[in-house]
């Protein structure tokens, strides 16, 4: 009686994994002999363990990565790309997050930019932090729509409050509008206080000057984005590298 008053107490106060734990303890010979001690730190770490999963769940959800899947276990180091494994790792403790420092990958199309950001990002939320991931061009997109429908106060507080932004493609076409100029300069700056941000452009810093008209505003974001970050481009092509290593696994 006292166990199924105390099972309906755990399940009443969403503690049902503990429950189901407490459960399988009752009918299982071995966890008889573990002390209550034992039997109740087993319970506690299977009910934190459910709870972490599903805080990392629900952070890569929110994040919005492209590819949910990708992690820095998978990243290919060979030489062509001239990746720094030590550089990369120490920026998946995301010890960077935590200075509010930016990162840039550079590289060509189909060198793998996106799977390492996408990486990175993950790392992140692995270690708790909330991850934004977002195109360029979509970002630019829902920055009008807001405008026009009233919502831009509440879609900027959301940028600017998530502690990694990962924007992709970065200044892959010139920014002539004044008002979008001004708008990446606003969050940028913002940022600078709440968080970090990843971004992935073909172009380095000079390249990303040039893409913007406004050159006041140029100077800011360029100035904001590469001081304290950290430069990593990626040579070579992820797609002949996954490849390469599919072939040699089948061998």
């Amino acid at each position: 009686m006292v166990a199924e008053q105390t099972l309906r107490l755990l399940r009443k106060m969403k503690l049902g994994t503990m429950a189901d734990e407490y459960e399988r303890q009752m009918s299982d010979q071995k966890a008889a002999a573990l002390s209550f001690d034992d039997r109740f730190g087993i319970m506690v770490d299977i009910e934190n363990s459910r709870r972490q999963n599903n805080r990392l769940a629900i952070l890569v959800r929110n994040a919005r990565f492209t590819d949910r899947n990708a992690c820095v276990e998978g990243i290919i180091y060979s030489p062509e790309r001239e990746l720094d494994e030590v550089q990369i790792q120490r920026l998946a403790s995301c010890a960077y997050i935590e200075k509010r420092q930016n990162i840039q990958l550079l590289g060509v199309t189909g060198a793998g930019k996106s799977y390492l950001a996408n990486a990175l990002g993950v790392s992140a939320c692995r270690n708790g932090y909330s991850v934004r991931y977002v195109n360029l061009q979509d970002l630019l997109t829902s920055f009008m729509v807001a405008t026009v429908e009233g919502t831009f106060n509440q879609m900027f507080s959301e940028l600017k409050r998530v502690r990694l932004l990962i924007i992709d493609d970065w200044l892959m076409f010139d920014i002539t509008d004044d008002s979008v100029a001004s708008f990446l300069y606003s969050l940028i700056e913002a940022r600078k206080y709440s968080g970090s941000m990843i971004v992935c452009s073909q172009l380095d810093a000079v390249g990303w000057h040039e893409r913007i008209s406004n050159k006041v505003a140029a100077d800011s974001i360029c100035d904001r984005l590469v001081n304290t970050s950290h430069k990593i481009i990626v040579k070579g092509e992820m797609r002949k590298e996954i490849a390469k290593n599919t072939v040699f696994a089948e061998a």
